[in-house]
């Protein structure tokens, strides 16, 4: 989508960037010419991602990192700008999600998601402006939500209201952070399946894709590269003027609306027979 060059100079951190749509991000923004850094727990991710990367040409780095504490996330960013120099794009990607009941939501598992979604964003994106303002650079930070945030999300009620933390906090930080020259801004992707999803979130799906496809206005799934030139694009100078924004990439499934709705179904009985189906 853009110039090999259009990032040159420029280092980045991907963080959950070893599967899914953090590994698509992060193979654009190598294209793109950015040098990566791969932030995860799990070190099979971080070297997924890592050869992502070096497969088109680009540059990276690995370090593992827990997003939910502060020393670690610094210690990460420590550890790729050694290798990698000074750190100025990042992508909040990593999350947490799983469906259930709010009614059955136990509160390690509400911590869990918040903590990682909600603390994490934070703790990362504060690194990433302070590193900026010290080291005289502008910045750039893009944060993947989802558009739960914006409609509430049954089923995941404990996610989507995580989300739409991070929806609220980049508006918070693009006004307090655009007088340093640090951008901050959200992506929330439609369906965009990938290989890596676990078992329970595709068992929300239907049986097939092709069917799947149906339920978006724009008659298909997403491609994964799509979200990485989004990101990219966010993170480019072509993008310069814009902060606060969400963007919604996802052939406008969360607009649609039938002029009668279909009959209502339980989020109860919907999670019920998906997840524990009768014989």
């Amino acid at each position: 989508m853009f110039a090999s060059d259009v990032l040159a100079g420029r280092v980045a951190i991907v963080t959950g960037g070893g599967t899914g749509l953090g590994r698509a991000i992060a193979v654009e923004l190598a294209r793109a010419g950015c040098a990566v850094g791969i932030v995860s727990r799990d070190p099979a991710h971080r070297q997924h991602g890592l050869d992502a990367v070096r497969e088109v040409g680009g540059v990276g780095a690995e370090a593992s990192c827990d997003i939910r504490e502060a020393d670690q996330v610094a210690a990460a960013f420590d550890a790729i700008e050694s290798a990698l120099g000074p750190v100025s794009l990042l992508i909040n990607n990593a999350a947490a999600n799983f469906p259930v009941l709010a009614s059955a939501t136990s509160p390690n598992a509400w911590r869990a998601v918040n903590r990682i979604v909600v603390d994490g964003t934070f703790f990362c994106s504060q690194e990433l402006h302070r590193r900026s303002v010290a080291n005289g650079l502008d910045g750039s930070i893009v944060n993947i939500v989802a558009t739960q945030a914006f409609t509430g999300g049954p089923g995941m009620t404990h996610a989507s209201a995580a989300k739409a933390a991070v929806v609220n906090m980049t508006k918070s930080l693009a006004v307090e952070w655009a007088p340093d020259g640090v951008r901050v801004n959200a992506i929330a992707p439609g369906l965009f399946p990938h290989e890596e999803m676990r078992d329970d979130l595709k068992a929300l799906r239907t049986s097939g894709a092709d069917v799947d496809a149906t339920r978006a206005p724009a008659m298909r799934l997403g491609e994964r590269r799509e979200i990485g030139w989004a990101a990219t694009w966010l993170c480019s100078p072509f993008a310069s003027f814009i902060t606060g924004h969400t963007l919604v990439v996802d052939g406008a499934n969360w607009l649609r609306r039938d002029f009668v709705m279909p009959p209502f179904t339980p989020i109860e009985t919907q999670l019920t027979n998906v997840l524990r189906p009768k014989d």
